[in-house]
């Protein structure tokens, strides 16, 4: 890659890095896999970054490649396991205890994949439906569907947590 697209490319990951891999945590409700997540999008977007527009739809881009890798990493369940004669050297870290978190986060962890996939998308990034149905790559009609029907889980999660 040329000197002047490396620079692009390096400016705009050190820039988005953080924001992309909270995206990557909503998509997916796990930090590791986000992480990993992030790294397959981000190898991605470097070796596209020449043929891209650089018009601003360098993040869209890369929210799209992002949702449709954890759609992969679905589809294909032997990938996420790795079987091992010895334990790792060191455990994960802890999780952050129960009060300190968002009781909004844990009730879109509770959502199926395609509805906290659709309900991120449009209401935490912004996008329309129109914009939804293409990055998911599904039907507008759908997008509204599992919109309406995480909307009303989440009430109904929530409203419990309130009593």
């Amino acid at each position: 890659m040329r000197a002047h697209l490396e620079e692009e490319y390096v400016a705009f990951v050190a820039a988005r890095q953080q924001h992309l891999r909270r995206i990557a945590y909503a998509i997916c409700g796990d930090w590791h896999r986000a992480d990993d997540l992030l790294q397959t999008a981000l190898t991605k977007l470097y070796l596209a970054w020449p043929r891209l527009q650089h018009e601003g739809g360098e993040e869209a881009y890369v929210r799209t490649i992002l949702v449709r890798a954890d759609i992969d990493e679905h589809r294909r369940p032997w990938r996420r396991e790795r079987p091992t004669t010895s334990p790792p050297e060191r455990t994960a870290p802890a999780l952050l205890p129960f009060e300190e978190r968002s009781s909004l986060l844990d009730a879109i962890r509770l959502l199926p994949d395609m509805q906290r996939r659709t309900v991120l998308l449009r209401h935490w990034l912004g996008l329309s439906v129109e914009e939804t149905a293409a990055e998911l790559r599904i039907s507008e009609g759908t997008v509204k569907s599992h919109t309406s029907r995480a909307l009303q889980a989440l009430r109904s999660v929530l409203a419990e947590d309130r009593h």
